[in-house]
């Protein structure tokens, strides 16, 4: 999902401030465009997560033209940032795998060595090699 944010100008000795206008309190900062917008991006994911812990509905994602017009940010910088809301989803869904006896046998041994059941090794061994190998997933 894309969402509107403004940032307040930096130069070599200040950051640049962001704020998410549909997001009352959400707000991130860095110290060149592309940080501060990343930041901005990290910021929103995290504000939602605890939205929805805490029972609340997801916002509704003002237009970029409508933010614009608000004479408080008259000079800052205006972008969209995505945010994978698909990481919020708390559906669980079964599948069906295969893999080799040998391979389920040393996932269960980790999985038992970490604490966690076979599901919970998966998944987050899933997510950790998918962060860590794809840019943008």
């Amino acid at each position: 999902m894309r969402f509107p944010i403004v940032i307040e100008p930096g130069d070599a000795t200040t950051a640049y401030g962001v704020i998410v206008p549909d997001l009352a309190g959400c707000f991130s900062a860095g110290d060149t465009m592309d940080e501060a917008m990343d930041n901005a991006s990290e910021a929103i994911a995290l504000y939602l997560e605890e939205s929805l812990l805490e029972g609340k509905a997801l916002p509704q994602v003002g237009s970029l033209e409508n933010h614009r017009s608000n004479p408080d940010y008259e000079g800052w910088i205006w972008a969209m940032v995505d945010v994978d809301l698909s990481k919020l989803e708390s559906e669980v869904k079964r599948v069906n795998i295969s893999v080799p006896a040998r391979v389920l046998g040393l996932v269960d041994i980790a999985a038992h060595q970490a604490g966690r059941n076979r599901s919970q090794f998966l998944y987050e061994s899933a997510v950790l090699r998918i962060e860590r190998e794809l840019p943008c997933p």
